[in-house]
């Protein structure tokens, strides 16, 4: 059955799936790159959940630190609800495709597909948002951990060196968590250039660039981006 997907695409096609999966893999290793640096938003994160976790060894009361990990752990339990309708109807659709075919024939600029290519298309759908829901539940399991690292938080009292140990602990599990959340939520954006690619090639290929820049964009020239960098 695969092989029969694979056969029914054209050379514009695998151009354009090679482009996406450049994209979506190269960006995501070009920004665990850039987060050892200091111009990303991710990197400019990290040191604040450093100072985050100074700050809150500093402080008796804790709870207000308690409820933004809450808050963050909602986000993300959120999109990983989310991301299981998704696949739900992934699912429903594929046994639906006549009128997929039907609907995506009348669309402006479409060309015409044949099931296999289009079954094709949205188990590569599937794929993507198993691994943004991979990505989601991970990190939510992280941010569990993190409300563990952080229930054995030493008191203000303690030691300069115990105080250390305990903010490199928590920033680093804090940072692995909105690292994993924020691999699932690429999986969503490039999952939106694959829909595309039901019109035609070129506009999945326009769209896979689109995402690209306006990721690229989000991480390093937003306004956020240059607040944090200040």
């Amino acid at each position: 059955m695969l092989s029969g997907f694979l056969n029914q695409l054209g050379l514009l096609d695998w151009l354009g799936f090679c482009w996406f999966l450049a994209c979506w893999v190269g960006y995501g290793y070009a920004i665990d790159r850039a987060a050892k640096g200091d111009r990303s938003l991710l990197a400019t994160s990290h040191r604040e959940r450093i100072e985050w976790a100074r700050q809150m060894l500093e402080r008796d009361n804790r709870i207000s630190d308690v409820s933004l990990v809450g808050n963050l752990m909602g986000s993300v339990s959120f999109y990983a609800n989310t991301s299981i309708y998704i696949l739900a109807g992934l699912i429903a659709l594929i046994g639906g495709l006549d009128r997929v075919i039907t609907a995506t024939a009348e669309l402006p600029f479409a060309v015409s597909t044949s099931r296999e290519l289009l079954e094709f298309k949205l188990l590569m759908l599937l794929v993507i948002f198993i691994v943004a829901y991979f990505n989601f539940t991970w990190s939510l399991r992280q941010f569990n951990v993190l409300s563990i690292v952080m229930g054995a938080a030493p008191a203000p009292s303690a030691g300069q060196a115990e105080k250390d140990v305990s903010v490199r602990k928590m920033a680093a599990v804090n940072t692995s968590a909105g690292d994993a959340f924020n691999a699932g939520i690429r999986a969503y954006y490039f999952g939106l250039a694959v829909v595309s690619w039901c019109i035609n090639a070129w506009v999945f290929i326009g769209m896979s660039a689109i995402v690209l820049v306006v990721l690229a964009r989000r991480d390093f020239a937003s306004r956020t981006a240059v607040a944090m960098r200040d």
